[in-house]
């Protein structure tokens, strides 16, 4: 029986976390930087605990403004600072509650610099290293992240997306594009259950692109999430897919 994960970034103020919660199996909880605060961080923690959902960091850059989404210069060492306090906050805030962070997703445009460069991927890797050599590194299936989780020795999770449309390279299109999102649920449920069942994806140009696929990303932010949440559930459901943790 084929195996996936589906995570979500949460604690991020879009109002949907408690509709969400029971139908994903990771949390990627913000840490008070791009999103949130340790109020958030706890109620989010708390909200997890309750519906056995893993527990992951979520860090961001300091942008709150634009949600971390924003293109802005980041230094390998700013990268790693970033994500090694953001994640031992968490950590700190689970502890509290007997529960531990399983897993670090990076957030917006840190995720997207450190998926392409080496540097910056290899940073990363290491704060999550240095955090706890345990957790698991979420990353873009393909990216320059992949190679520097394993080079640290942590376990990596490739992480695909239900909503996003993909270039010929692999990577995704870009937000400022026009065709970036896919509003289609249809469209996003059929993508979701190919990256699963074949390890492919249709290109914006047309071609095909293999992508391993670990977890499968939901955003809490989109349009409808929590409809879509359950419809992607219950389609993976149906199709025969074992929807659980990384890990568990």
């Amino acid at each position: 029986m084929p195996r996936i994960d589906l995570n979500c970034d949460l604690g991020e103020g879009a109002g949907h976390d408690a509709g969400l919660m029971p139908l994903i199996t990771s949390a990627n909880i913000a840490c008070g930087v791009h999103a949130g605060d340790e109020a958030t961080m706890r109620a989010t923690v708390e909200l997890a605990i309750k519906h056995g959902v893993a527990i992951g960091a979520h860090p961001g850059i300091a942008d709150r403004e634009n949600f971390g989404r924003r293109v802005l210069p980041v230094s390998p060492a700013d990268a790693h600072g970033l994500v090694l306090a953001q994640t031992r906050l968490l950590q700190i805030i689970a502890h509290q509650r007997g529960a531990s962070v399983r897993h670090v997703k990076a957030h917006g445009v840190l995720y997207n610099l450190a998926a392409r460069d080496a540097a910056l991927a290899r940073a990363v890797a290491e704060a999550v290293y240095e955090a706890d050599p345990r957790l698991i590194l979420f990353v873009l299936a393909g990216s320059k992240l992949v190679e520097a989780g394993h080079a640290c020795g942590l376990q990596v999770a490739s992480e695909v997306f239900a909503d996003r449309t993909y270039q010929s390279d692999g990577s995704l299109t870009p937000r400022s594009q026009p065709n970036a999102l896919i509003a289609d649920a249809n469209a996003a449920v059929a993508q979701a259950l190919r990256l699963i069942w074949q390890g492919a994806v249709q290109t914006t140009d047309g071609t095909e692109a293999k992508i391993t696929a670990d977890t499968v990303c939901l955003h809490g932010d989109g349009p409808h999430p929590v409809e879509f949440a359950r419809r992607l559930r219950s389609e993976l459901t149906a199709a025969g897919i074992e929807v659980k943790a990384i890990g568990a």
